[in-house]
């Protein structure tokens, strides 16, 4: 048996090729462009051929699907003519943002070349990969006998398979065959995947979803139309079984999905598959359909809405036509499938016993962010970095980091002594520090201090906004005490701003600059007792908020991180947290670090976001919980009124109080 087979280098080509290897006495003729001929060895071990008389089995045909004859010379034809018992069209182009000229040129030319060799070949039987895709967006039930029928296929995509089809049954001369195969996903036992294409658009998002959530918290999914998604290796199987069958000349078989699953459905169930947040509630996209076209059109007419479209498109790795299909209308009969593969053991399996197998091959090769250098050595090396409060604590600890990748580190902080050492530590580690004696809560010195590192240094790459104070005492003990929120917002507000604004005409100078903002999470639970800490810092979120719109095309972002308990000395006053989990120094750098690489509008931990979600939907709930742990957990004794110098008193924690801090433990992390 010999076989001709174009598209034999694709993802679905090649396991056919070594699928027909397994008949005896099979030669398999693939189609391969000359400046591909490295790609030969590579596909020959694939197909397990490991010797040369093995490897004569397969002969690779030197051409291309967009010249006359698929470009093989009169000789090559006459040597095959007579020989090909069936012919196997692949080749094609199967990706919805390829451009239209080059769809029409591969899938419809393409194909009308492939029918007239297979003529002149005169093979036994011509057989036409295709896809759903042929029957556009047909509403209703689309059957295996319908093709006329198709409509809405204006789409490149749509068109080039429905006008390709179309070319083999008005056109072949020798028996044919048509299959629509539905979404192809990776292999269902190995996972294996050679692109990002259909669901796989949608992971990126799931694993953003997962890595900001925690799993339990219940989120809303959209429904959708049905999409029908099928494992490569049953597609495989399908065509190989039905197509070695007899009576299969002028009928179509759709290698579908029998059951096929709602968007929202495929969401939730590769959600599950990569241990992120069940979708609960699901909104019906069809809901949009209400709002007419002609606004739609005229709302994409406008440059920011285009832009939104395009960023957030853009960030979930999402391709622009991909919301067209989300209202997906079109559900596909297979009777004529199940009846040819009955008694073969062929059968697709179902997308939730292998869903975990595409998302772990997935996360494992073909993560866009594998491929990118998120080493912080890669982001800082060379640049100018500048952490405000660097001389202990989370400054240091940053500091330190930046520093060992490479980065020119300056720190600041008001004590000499403190910088001296720190610079100290550096030497040992065998890097340095560039230090800089400054008081961040004077406005003055503030603007001495970024004029000198702009005279210096030109300014820096990277602000680490780290300087700040923090208080913890209630708001009933600070009636005579105003001069707290004074100096907190002093230092944490007044003065982060001051460094900013002082550095950022050189960093839009440049169009290159990130800030890093140390907010904290009480920003997002509003936590008790830091009512000045927490209005220094929510003044200094709201800011960076404005300041991020406003220089957003100017090559300047900003990272705010609500940063949980650190165990730094700005907490040892309070004894209390000495039982409650915190993050340690060198971890919370690691945070700092993650801002400048990855640069995200905001770093929070779980239970920081769960926080600001049961504010935002449930105020109530979220006052009365925080009002219990207020008055659980009593005041320090600072705040009580003790001197510097005197014996902190013990403090007892009621039975709750203690249950409470063994249900939060570790859940910052």
């Amino acid at each position: 048996m010999q076989y001709f087979v174009t598209g034999a280098t694709g993802f679905i080509g090649k396991r056919l090729v070594k699928k027909l290897l397994q008949r005896r006495g099979a030669v398999v003729h693939f189609l391969i462009r000359q400046e591909s001929a490295g790609k030969v060895e590579a596909l020959r071990a694939f197909w397990g051929l490991k010797d040369a008389k093995a490897a004569a089995r397969v002969q690779p045909v030197w051409g291309d699907l967009t010249a006359k004859h698929l470009g093989l010379s009169a000789a090559a034809i006459k040597g095959l003519k007579g020989q090909i018992d069936h012919f196997y069209h692949l080749g094609a182009i199967y990706d919805l943002g390829a451009d239209a000229a080059s769809q029409i040129a591969v899938n419809i030319e393409g194909t009308r070349n492939t029918v007239e060799l297979a003529r002149a070949l005169d093979a036994g039987h011509f057989h036409h990969v295709s896809s759903i895709a042929a029957a556009g967006l047909y509403e209703g039930v689309f059957r295996e006998d319908m093709f006329e029928e198709a409509e809405h296929y204006e789409h490149p995509y749509f068109l080039t398979k429905h006008e390709s089809e179309k070319i083999v049954r008005s056109e072949c001369k020798v028996p044919w065959s048509v299959y629509r195969p539905a979404m192809v996903v990776g292999d269902s036992q190995s996972g294996e995947m050679d692109k990002i294409d259909g669901p796989y658009y949608f992971f990126k998002l799931i694993q953003r979803m997962r890595q900001i959530l925690p799993p339990w918290m219940p989120t809303i999914g959209l429904e959708g139309g049905r999409i029908n998604i099928v494992p490569v290796d049953f597609v495989v199987a399908a065509l190989d079984a039905i197509s070695h069958q007899t009576g299969i000349a002028s009928k179509c078989y759709h290698l579908v999905d029998p059951e096929g699953y709602r968007v929202g459905d495929v969401l939730d169930i590769f959600s599950k598959a990569a241990h992120a947040p069940k979708m609960n509630l699901f909104i019906n996209a069809a809901l949009l359909g209400f709002i007419p076209r002609s606004i739609t059109k005229g709302l994409m007419a406008l440059a920011p809405v285009r832009r939104i479209r395009n960023a957030v498109m853009q960030d979930l790795g999402l391709p622009p036509d991909m919301l067209t299909f989300v209202n997906y209308p079109t559900r596909f009969d297979c009777r004529d499938m199940q009846a040819a593969l009955k008694g073969t053991g062929i059968a697709c399996p179902k997308l939730p016993d292998y869903a975990w197998r595409l998302w772990d091959y997935w996360e494992r090769h073909l993560d866009p962010a594998l491929h990118l250098d998120h080493s912080l050595r890669g982001t800082v090396a060379g640049k100018v970095v500048l952490v405000t409060g660097g001389s202990s604590g989370i400054g240091l600890a940053a500091a330190h980091k930046f520093a060992e990748a490479g980065a020119t580190t300056i720190i600041c902080g008001r004590d000499a002594e403190k910088l001296e050492l720190a610079c100290r530590e550096a030497r040992e580690g065998g890097y340095h520090f560039v230090p800089y004696a400054v008081d961040i809560a004077d406005m003055n010195d503030c603007d001495r201090f970024t004029q000198l590192v702009t005279e210096q240094h030109g300014g820096v790459d990277f602000l680490i906004n780290n300087a700040g104070r923090s208080i913890r005492r209630a708001i009933e003990s600070s009636y005579d005490r105003f001069h707290d929120y004074e100096r907190t917002m002093q230092l944490n507000y007044f003065g982060s701003l001051r460094v900013t604004m002082g550095l950022l005409p050189g960093m839009v100078a440049k169009r290159c600059g990130h800030v890093v903002n140390i907010s904290s999470i009480g920003v997002l639970t509003n936590a008790p007792r830091f009512s000045a800490y927490v209005a220094s810092k929510a003044a200094l979120d709201a800011w960076t908020r404005c300041a991020s719109s406003e220089f957003a095309d100017q090559g300047v972002s900003f990272t705010t991180i609500n940063m949980p308990l650190v165990r730094t000395p700005m907490i040892a006053p309070t004894h209390l947290y000495k039982n409650v989990p915190t993050l340690s120094p060198e971890e919370a750098a690691d945070m700092v670090a993650q801002a400048c690489i990855f640069k995200p509008v905001r770093v929070a931990t779980r239970l920081g976001i769960a926080g600001e979600v049961l504010h935002a939907l449930m105020p109530r709930v979220a006052q009365i919980a925080m009002n219990t742990a207020f008055r659980m957990f009593p005041d320090s004794s600072a705040a009580k009124g003790a001197k510097p110098g005197e014996k902190a008193e013990k403090q007892k924690l009621s039975p709750e109080a203690v249950a409470l801090q063994q249900m939060m433990r570790g859940i910052h992390f």
